[in-house]
């Protein structure tokens, strides 16, 4: 359990997600998230040299990524400040502020940034050397598309995983209809008003598309609208199975960050705002070829490490890149599956990997303070049938 690891309220921003192959799909994505952080600081009037430590989070390779610690600290404005590179599939936000927050607790750090992109759009193809092959012919590998289609340990395909899991737990098409009806509903809810919801944590994004024209994406692009009538119209995604286009996610692209301090650091940067704490982070690998499961065992953990139990979250958010997750862990959890996820989740909104868990838990810390505080978890798949887990306190 933490005691010392905070997030400045309002210490923290998601990018809009644009959907694959759309207004990101040719744009280098970790000096665009180097740029939007320097700007998102600079209206912040934050200094970016009160960080010791950069963590930067990327899953798809980009041109030297190789320098991609230092090099993403240098464009936020921390030129003097080391950082690494970490990558942990759909897990890496949650693996950042967790690595950030141990840092604060023994003091190693008084400050970190979290800083992370992806862009799944055009995918690199990486080619290997295989001198022992016919020919010495290289093999090749796209860095996207051939690792959503197959896990190298479990031999299947992430979709696959998620049927495996709705086998197991008995899940129907109606059930997952219902709450990808429902998941297009509270992410509309988050749409009301303008936006109002989005716009608390929500930062525009710049994008040179040539020497003299920038446009700026405000908000997400690639929002399929969905209905009942819509859903039920879908077949199976695989043969014989229970979810369909309308039950999973898309790839995305996009960024995010979040500051992670000590707590006098918190007060200093967001006097008014209410107090954000991070209390505890879980972890869990599952059987082979059953990714969706594993965002209970994790989320378990976390709950352990702080000393409660899933009835005391106010708020619960996930990652939930197939609906069978959010199914499988309401069943298992005994919780009610149309109350996790309000205003939002990457189901709707897409996933590009990196960022993803940092947006969800910016909207579960939003939250918890529309609901006057209290605690809440996060709770996500990873690739590799692995899982993280966050369980955050907003005083």
């Amino acid at each position: 359990m933490f005691t010392k690891a905070f997030i400045p309220y309002g210490g923290y921003f998601s990018s809009p997600f644009v959907r694959w192959q759309g207004s990101l799909s040719a744009v280098h994505s970790l000096p665009l998230a180097g740029a939007t952080a320097k700007r998102w600081l600079g209206e912040k009037q934050w200094d970016p040299g009160m960080f010791d430590y950069v963590n930067f989070g990327c899953t798809v390779a980009q041109p030297h990524i190789f320098f991609g610690g230092p090099w993403a600290a240098a464009l936020i404005g921390c030129e003097g400040v080391p950082g690494v590179w970490i990558s942990q599939a759909c897990s890496t936000s949650t693996t950042c502020v967790y690595q950030a927050a141990m840092a604060v607790e023994v003091g190693s750090a008084g400050a970190v940034f979290n800083l992370m992109a992806d862009r799944t759009s055009n995918g690199p193809h990486t080619i290997w050397p295989n001198p022992n092959g016919p020919g010495a012919l290289v093999d090749t590998e796209n860095w996207v598309q051939d690792n959503f289609s197959c896990d190298p340990w479990a031999g299947e395909a992430m979709i696959q995983t998620a049927e495996n899991v709705a086998a197991q737990s008995g899940l129907t098409r109606e059930e997952c209809d219902a709450v990808s009806l429902r998941r297009y509903q509270q992410y509309m809810d988050g749409m009301a008003d303008e936006r109002a919801f989005q716009k608390r944590y929500m930062f525009p994004l710049e994008v040179a598309v040539s020497r003299k024209k920038t446009v700026t994406i405000e908000a997400d692009e690639g929002i399929f609208p969905t209905t009942a009538e819509g859903l039920a119209g879908l077949k199976p995604v695989l043969p014989g199975g229970v979810l369909t286009y309308g039950a999973q996610t898309h790839p995305a692209d996009g960024n995010a960050a979040v500051a992670v301090t000590t707590r006098d650091t918190a007060r200093e940067l967001s006097p008014s705002g209410p107090e954000i704490q991070i209390l505890s982070f879980g972890y869990s690998r599952v059987g082979k070829a059953l990714m969706p499961s594993a965002p209970v065992p994790a989320a378990e953990m976390a709950l352990e490490r702080a000393g409660l139990s899933v009835a005391d979250m106010k708020a619960i958010k996930t990652h939930n890149p197939f609906v069978a997750n959010d199914l499988y862990m309401a069943k298992t959890m005994g919780l009610d599956v149309m109350s996790l996820n309000n205003y939002g989740s990457p189901l709707v909104y897409g996933h590009p990997q990196g960022p993803t868990a940092a947006r969800c838990v910016m909207e579960l810390i939003e939250e918890l303070v529309l609901l006057g505080g209290g605690h809440g978890l996060f709770t996500g798949c990873a690739a590799g049938d692995t899982a993280g887990a966050l369980v955050i306190k907003v005083g």
